[in-house]
């Protein structure tokens, strides 16, 4: 069974205001004090708001969900001690003047991508499934492509910025798809010109490295992984759990089908933009575009078509129950985006929102 790992991004916020606070130094100084070595799941990221952790690879989905819990939690006790929480927000709903980290690497990206850089204040979710080789991890690209609109949309967990209400689920992804490396790619066909063309997108001067090569979903760098990155961080750690079931299913039935020699869909980048478009506005309470025939659908519709896709794959890691009923849950309550604007209706603020959805992080 595909091993499958998960790197969630956390805003670190005012226990009091719901303001994010610039303290992953801080909180990183916390986690290094603790006798169990939690430092070493916990890393910075471009900004000092921000903390990221990642779990180890995991087999089973239950044991997988517990480690993310556990990291969440351990993030807020952490930060707790300087009168600050970590909650699972894809932007800050409320204002924000972002604070790039002092590190080398932070300051070139700031210096070469000026306001692209410090707007850059988003909280994602990348999941990590294992694969045999490249060339099976390039096939798994290939395939699984047209679906990752939909997985951004069940994700979407973003609809404020600068304390403004955007119209959009996941304002997080058009933000980050202000990089020039970001978004869908075009079919590769094989290990070789998928690395060729890493290559030559660093060779271009424009990425510091290939790193910076921020497809859509990718070829890890450091782990014998493709990694999945279109999705917004969840405020429900169950949506998490979730989304990391379907890539595995994604994963393995994409494998199935090179294996056997079935193409993968031809769509073009342009019509693959503008799902992701749709996905990033729509999120679950609208049209999304279907991977299929890449004409508007319901978004249930199209969001059970990708589960009838990975049917199979699920039946055979004993996945299928549990994944029917969160998948049930999600689409009755709604992702992280409509959680957020039924709070703000009920409590009548954004500092009220942040207040929630704290609590929801930690559940």
């Amino acid at each position: 069974m595909r091993s499958v790992g998960v790197e969630e991004e956390l805003l670190l916020v005012d226990a009091r205001t719901g303001l994010p606070r610039a303290l992953s130094a801080a909180v990183l100084a916390a986690a290094s004090r603790d006798p169990q070595g939690s430092e070493e799941v916990f890393e910075s990221e471009l900004h000092r708001q921000q903390l990221e952790f990642a779990t180890r690879p995991r087999t089973d989905m239950g044991d997988l969900d517990k480690e993310i819990r556990r990291w969440r939690a351990e993030a807020a006790r952490y930060a707790e001690g300087l009168d600050a929480t970590a909650v699972a927000l894809a932007t800050s709903p409320l204002e924000v003047s972002p604070s790039i980290g002092t590190g080398e690497r932070h300051q070139w990206l700031a210096e070469h991508f000026g306001l692209t850089a410090q707007e850059q204040l988003t909280c994602g979710c990348h999941i990590h499934v294992a694969v045999d080789s490249d060339e099976e991890g390039v096939a798994v690209l290939d395939r699984m492509r047209p679906w990752l609109s939909v997985l951004m949309a069940m994700s979407a967990n973003s609809p404020f910025w600068q304390g403004e209400d955007t119209a959009y689920s996941s304002y997080r992804n058009r933000v980050w798809g202000r990089w020039p490396s970001a978004g869908p790619v075009e079919v590769f066909g094989s290990a070789d010109r998928y690395h060729e063309q890493v290559r030559e997108m660093t060779a271009s001067g424009v990425l510091k490295d290939a790193g910076m090569v921020y497809f859509d979903a990718r070829l890890s760098r450091t782990y014998p992984t493709v990694e999945v990155r279109v999705a917004d961080v969840c405020l429900d750690p169950s949506t998490t759990v979730l989304l990391a079931t379907l890539i595995r299913g994604l994963v393995e039935t994409s494998v199935r089908q090179w294996r056997d020699g079935k193409p993968p869909a031809r769509h073009t980048v342009a019509l693959l933009r503008l799902a992701t478009w749709r996905a990033a506005r729509s999120g679950l309470d609208g049209e999304l575009i279907h991977p299929v025939t890449m004409r508007p659908a319901p978004a249930e519709a199209v969001v059970r078509a990708l589960f009838d896709h990975v049917r199979d794959a699920l039946e055979d890691t004993g996945d299928i129950l549990p994944a029917q009923e969160s998948l049930a849950t999600l689409l009755k309550t709604g992702n992280g985006a409509h959680i957020q604007r039924q709070l703000l209706r009920r409590t009548g603020s954004l500092q009220g929102v942040v207040t929630e959805c704290v609590r929801r992080t930690l559940d």
